[in-house]
Formats: structure tokens, sequence, C-alpha cells
């Protein structure tokens, strides 16, 4: 029996990204297509800061910051256009419910995932984080809010969570993470390395992940899948 090809997956995001959260739908239906072919994909997310102007704990309406930045009009547009594109993928978007904040803790929660159980336990946060801040409105600055997430997807319980955001465990990490993303010249997101060699940038469909990674499986290790 073959041995399966490990694929690994290095996807830089921001949670209040909403490309980001389509991408991550993609991909998963790429890797759920692929499951038939000799396979195996090893994940990890890394932070990105979206917007880096937002002030750590500055809590801003999601509309009122939309409209400020894009104006009414162009707002409404955004709005329109990726509840469409989310409604393929499954995500009932509320783009400009809720509040906007830094997602540097929630970036620092999915960090400590990854170190406590890998893709096991980070992949399922990712998801209940994105799914909380798009769908749910949830505010992703709160402690209390982020920590029910993780008590939620399992990856600590309420009160270690909590414990863990009030400290700076992480927090260096990550900053230094999204420091060093931006000096490789990524300037927007999703964007992944796939083997550590080769890039795709922006939000892809699942038909074009599943391209790449069915060309992956049957050819030489070091030659780049042709697009």
């Amino acid at each position: 029996m073959q041995e399966p090809r490990v694929i690994k997956l290095l996807v830089f995001s921001d949670i209040i990204c909403p490309w980001c959260y389509i991408g991550q739908r993609e991909m998963d239906k790429a890797i759920e297509q692929c499951s038939d072919y000799p396979l195996k994909f090893e994940i990890e997310y890394r932070p990105y800061k979206l917007q880096p102007s937002l002030k750590e704990d500055q809590v801003i309406s999601k509309r009122e910051w939309f409209e400020s930045r894009f104006g009414k009009e162009k707002t409404e547009s955004m709005n329109s256009m990726v509840s469409s594109r989310g409604e393929q993928v499954g995500i009932n978007f509320k783009l400009t419910d809720g509040v906007i904040t830094q997602t540097t803790k929630a970036h620092r929660l999915l960090l400590k995932a990854w170190k406590l159980g890998g893709q096991d336990l980070q992949l399922p946060l990712l998801h209940a984080l994105f799914k909380g801040y798009f769908e749910q409105s949830k505010n992703l600055g709160d402690i209390a809010s982020l920590a029910g997430v993780a008590a939620e997807v399992g990856v600590m319980s309420h009160d270690e969570a909590v414990k863990f955001l009030e400290s700076d465990e992480c927090q260096a990490e990550v900053e230094q993470m999204m420091i060093e993303v931006r000096k490789k010249g990524v300037t927007g997101v999703p964007f992944v390395v796939i083997d550590g060699r080769w890039a795709v940038s922006g939000g892809h469909s699942a038909d074009t992940y599943v391209q790449i990674f069915k060309k992956m499986s049957n050819s030489d290790k070091s030659s780049p899948p042709s697009s």
C-alpha cells in the first residue's frame, strides 16, 4: 500500500477577514474531495494583522468602521458581494453586525491551541472563531467571549482560557510572527505556503486547490505543481 504523501500547508490569515473565512471553507472542501488520493495534510494557521491601524482593546461598530473607510454605498456593495459568495460555501455572513477589534488575543489563543494539540485543536478553534465573528457577531476582543469559544471546542476550560488571555503568554511570539510575515512581502491574506516551497495568494476556489493537490500526489516531491 502506497504511503500517503504529506502536504504541509502554512496558512496566514486574520479572523476579521471575510475572504479568509471563505478561503478556509474552500480549502476544507478541497481536502475532502482529495480523500481518495494518497495524501495527508498538515495544516498550521499563522497570525496576520489585517488592520494594523486598529489599536489594541479598541472597539468600533463594524458598520461605522466600514462606512468611515469605504462610504455607505461601497459598504453595501461589499456586504452584498461577500454575502453572496458566502452562501456558496455555507456561510451566513453578517458582515456589518457587531463590533470590530484587533485580533491579537484571538491569535494568541490559536497559537496556544497549536502548542497544546496541533491542528486537532487549532482548526476547530479557528472554525469556531470565524463563525463566532462573522455569523454570531461575537466580540473577538472580549476575553470572556474568547474563553467561551475555547471551552466550547475543547482547547481548555473557560477559566483556564481566561487566565491565559489575561496573561502575556504567546504575546511576543504572535507579534513577532506578524512582523516576520510582512517582512517576507506578504501584504494580504489569505496566503498559503505549500510544503515551504510554493505560495498561493488570495481566495481561490476548492477546484484550484484540488488541481494542485492531485498533481502533487502524482509528482516528485521536489517538483512544483504546474498550474
